[in-house]
C-alpha cells in the first residue's frame, strides 16, 4: 500500500490540520534529506559488508524491473536512507464499533483510503487515541515500505533491509507498478496490479538468476490465512445488519473475534502441521479496523493474471489491457475484472 507523498497530502480536504500538513512536511523532507546514492554507499570501504550486499541485490532488482518488466527507468530505488527506525510510517485505521467500513481521508491526487499515515508512532497512537475516544474502533500498523508514486525519487528504506532477498526485489517491482499504473480512489484495482506484478515479476526475477521457482506453501499460507479473516468480517457485516440492541452485538463481535482464533489454531494444527507466522496478530486486541487491510491487496490478482495470459505474458501489451481496464468507471471496471476473476488461462 504506498503511503501518499506530501503533494497529495496537502491536497486533504479542510477539515484537515496544519498540523498534520507540517508533520508531513517534515517527515517527507527528513526522508529525502536522508537519500544517499547507492553507488556511493556500496563503494565505501566502511560500508558493512552485510548492507553492501543487500544494496547491490536491490541495484539488480532495480534494473531487472525496468528491462525486464517494463516498469518506470527513473530515479527511484537508486538511493539508500537509513532511517534509523523500524517502520518508514504508521497508519491509523479507524472503523465505527458495528461497521466494518472503515473511515475514509480523501486526498485529490489519489482519491480516498481508509487510513491515514504518520511518519512518527507517537503521533499515530495519539491520532488513534483521539478518534478511539469518540467511540471508533482503532488500529496502527507500521509499513515498512513508501512510496510517493513517483513525485520524488524514493529511495530502498533500512526497513525494507529486514526482508529476505526475494521479499525485497518483490517490493521494488510492487512500488515501481503503482508509478506505472495508479487509478484515483480505487485501492484494491491499485494493489491487485501491483501485488500481480510484484508475484510475476519475482517469478521472472528467480527464473533469470536460475533459482528454483519460488516454495508456494507460504503464499498458500497467507492465502487461507487472509480467507480466514476476510470470512470472519462478513459474519460481523452480516451481523451489524441486524437490529440487536448494542450490549448483545457486543457480546456477538467477542464471540466473532473468538471463534476467529479458534480457527486459526486449528488450521495451524492441521493443514500447517504446526506451522504458524500469525500468532502476534492473533493474539493482540482484534477490532473492526484490524479488519480492514485484508482483501486489498489481491481481490483481483487472479484477473490481472488472466490479462496477462491473454496477452502471451508479454509486458507491453499487459500494460495497455490493464490501462484500459483502468479507464473504465469505478462500476464497469469491477464488471470487467469479476468477468476476467474465474477466466481460465489458455
Amino acid at each position: 500500500m504506498p503511503v501518499v507523498g506530501i503533494l497529495a497530502a496537502l491536497s486533504l480536504s479542510a477539515c484537515s490540520t496544519i498540523g498534520y500538513y507540517g508533520h508531513l512536511a517534515r517527515g517527507e523532507y527528513s526522508m529525502l534529506a536522508a537519500r544517499e546514492p547507492i553507488a556511493r554507499v556500496i563503494a565505501d570501504p566502511a560500508t558493512d559488508a552485510t548492507l553492501k550486499a543487500r544494496l547491490e541485490l536491490a541495484q539488480q532488482a532495480r534494473a531487472f524491473a525496468s528491462d525486464r518488466l517494463g516498469l518506470p527507468r527513473n530515479a527511484s530505488y537508486t538511493n539508500y536512507a537509513d532511517l534509523k527506525r523500524p517502520y518508514a510510517t504508521w497508519n491509523v485505521f479507524a472503523a465505527p464499533e458495528f461497521s466494518v467500513q472503515g473511515v475514509e481521508h480523501c486526498y485529490l491526487l489519489v482519491g480516498c483510503l481508509a487510513y491515514r499515515g504518520y511518519f512518527d508512532r507517537e503521533r499515530a497512537d495519539a491520532e488513534a487515541a483521539r478518534l478511539h475516544a469518540t467511540g471508533l474502533d482503532t488500529w496502527v500498523g507500521g509499513s515498512a515500505a513508501y512510496s510517493t508514486l513517483g513525485w520524488f525519487a524514493d529511495p530502498v528504506l533500512n526497513t525494507m533491509l529486514r526482508w529476505d532477498d526475494d521479499e525485497l526485489a518483490a517490493t521494488i517491482f510492487h512500488e515501481l507498478a503503482h508509478q506505472r499504473l495508479f487509478v484515483k480512489g480505487d485501492t484494491e484495482f491499485n494493489e491487485s496490479f501491483a501485488t500481480f506484478v510484484q508475484y510475476e515479476g519475482l517469478r521472472e526475477w528467480r527464473a533469470a538468476r536460475g533459482l528454483p521457482l519460488e516454495d508456494d506453501a507460504g503464499r498458500k499460507r497467507q492465502d487461507e490465512f487472509e480467507r480466514l479473516v476476510l470470512d470472519t468480517r462478513e459474519r460481523l457485516r452480516l451481523l451489524y445488519a441486524t437490529a440487536l440492541p448494542p450490549e448483545e452485538m457486543r457480546a456477538r463481535k467477542r464471540e466473532e473475534i473468538e471463534r476467529l482464533r479458534a480457527e486459526y489454531s486449528r488450521l495451524r494444527e492441521t493443514l500447517w502441521q504446526g506451522k504458524g507466522g500469525y500468532e502476534e496478530w492473533i493474539n493482540s486486541d482484534i477490532n473492526n479496523a484490524k479488519l480492514l487491510p485484508f482483501g486489498l491487496y489481491r481481490r483481483w490478482v487472479p484477473a490481472f493474471s488472466a490479462v496477462f495470459a491473454h496477452q502471451g505474458g508479454q509486458w507491453t501489451a499487459f500494460y495497455a489491457a490493464v490501462a484500459k481496464i483502468a479507464r473504465l468507471d469505478a462500476a464497469a471496471r469491477v464488471r470487467e475484472l469479476s468477468g476476467l476473476q474465474d477466466v481460465k488461462p489458455d
